[in-house]
């Protein structure tokens, strides 16, 4: 492109040429919200779907042992023992989330392995679930809160695992 220039006091112009390149562009628009409406129609994200995928993405972190704290974790397992009572509960044991209609904030409580460094395993749960809470629902994820309740130990668990000898009391 060639343009002119015109200089102050006087006839002169000076002569630049310029190049332009095009480039393929990527468009980022905003992904899809909790109450997405078109002229398609209509979609929402119930808060269990939110907790349930907070939960995946927290448990493939390596070192994190559980969710729960030992009182929910307990009213998971007897609620997995009762007939009916696992199945569609919408209640995923340490985390909860609140949803609103373009965001999510979660409250984790997981379990760490002993050994693991707690910080460091906290910002890896944190990016990993804000990563997969928003790559999934198109929610923003304005919050992870994440509690440690417990370490878990191996070698405790291994001695739990071996039964005590039974001597007989009476003969």
């Amino acid at each position: 492109m060639t343009e002119s220039i015109p200089r102050a006091g006087g006839a002169s112009t000076r002569t630049t040429t310029t190049s332009t390149t095009i480039t393929p562009t990527t468009t980022v628009s905003s992904p899809a919200r909790l109450a997405d409406e078109t002229a398609q129609g209509k979609t929402t994200i119930a808060a269990s779907v939110v907790q349930k995928i907070a939960g995946i993405a927290a448990r493939e972190i390596s070192g994190v042992h559980s969710l729960g704290g030992g009182v929910s974790r307990a009213f998971g397992a007897l609620r997995e023992r009762i007939p009916g009572g696992g199945a569609g509960t919408t209640n995923i044991a340490g985390v909860q989330v609140e949803v609103g209609e373009k965001q999510a904030a979660i409250d984790l409580d997981i379990v760490v392995e002993y050994g693991a460094s707690i910080v460091e395993l906290a910002r890896a749960v944190r990016r990993n679930v804000i990563t997969a809470v928003e790559r999934m629902t198109g929610l923003e994820v304005i919050e992870v809160n994440i509690a440690v309740n417990d370490i878990h130990l191996p070698e405790i668990e291994a001695a739990e695992a071996i039964p005590a000898p039974v001597t007989p009391r009476v003969e």
